[in-house]
């Protein structure tokens, strides 16, 4: 028997044990969540269907509607900061004289 020489069937051996624990490894990380690897190293995602980019779509336009909708708050609660801190605003004396109608009824 001669160990120096690789045989065929050895080769063929080893070429398919290495498939079979590739094939096993890319399962494994498939079942975990892991991004599969092109060749080159880089992560492969796959195609999403129509339903996620239509998702994806109706996401988008809820995000920018609520957006401006906070935007517009944002805007009035300046406003209302501006009149309770102006100096020609005062807002005790509003209220003393709410209180005093309020006693008088």
């Amino acid at each position: 028997m001669d160990f120096g020489v690789i045989t065929p069937a050895v080769m063929g051996l080893g070429v398919v044990s290495i498939s079979i624990g590739w094939v096993i490894n890319t399962w494994i990380r498939v079942k975990h969540g892991y991004p599969l690897e092109s060749s080159w190293g880089k992560a492969v995602y796959p195609r999403t269907s129509n339903e996620a980019d239509e998702r994806v779509k109706l996401l988008t336009q809820e995000n920018a509607a609520l957006r401006a909708e906070l935007g517009s708050m944002k805007d009035r609660l300046s406003n209302v900061e501006r009149i309770v801190t102006d100096s020609g605003y005062r807002l005790t004396h509003e209220i003393e004289n709410l209180r005093d109608t309020k006693e008088a009824n």
